[in-house]
């Protein structure tokens, strides 16, 4: 806490009027980031309804590879059945929702995919060692392969 204040410039005590603790910072800064990914899911441009999913996609790579650390340090004060993190994936997916079922409906994407699998295989990916330039072709080459059918 001593070096967001520093970093800051905000005296200690205004920072302790906003956030009583540590986790209370943490919650903060994450809801933050799960609010940005959720705005960006009415905002973000393509040329297909494909093209918006995959750019949102990427967008929701970014916040998981961004703030894994933000997410590691609060699970050490809360575990994975906390509410900010239960309604944070609540809101992701209601967020995105109406972005797979556009791309679903444009038959640009398969329709056996739920927004839950693609969402864990990216969050999957971001945890493999070494890093956003190590990961980002990988998430590029599966997003591709979303539009790949059986047959």
């Amino acid at each position: 806490m001593a070096e967001i204040v520093r970093r800051s410039g905000v005296g200690s005590a205004t920072l302790y009027r906003n956030f009583a603790t540590r986790r209370d910072l943490l919650e903060a800064l994450y809801v933050d980031e799960v609010d940005a990914v959720c705005a960006a899911a009415s905002t973000i441009e393509g040329q297909s309804a494909g093209a918006r999913l995959t750019a949102w996609l990427q967008r929701f790579f970014q916040f998981v590879t961004s703030k894994r650390h933000v997410a590691v340090e609060l699970l050490e004060h809360v575990d994975r059945t906390s509410p900010v993190f239960g309604a944070s994936r609540d809101r992701v997916v209601a967020a995105g929702t109406p972005l797979l079922s556009a791309a679903q409906d444009a038959r640009e994407v398969a329709a056996d995919l739920s927004l839950d699998q693609i969402l864990d295989m990216i969050v999957a990916i971001a945890g493999i060692p070494g890093g956003p330039d190590y990961q980002q072709p990988i998430v590029r080459a599966a997003l591709a392969g979303l539009s790949q059918t059986e047959g």
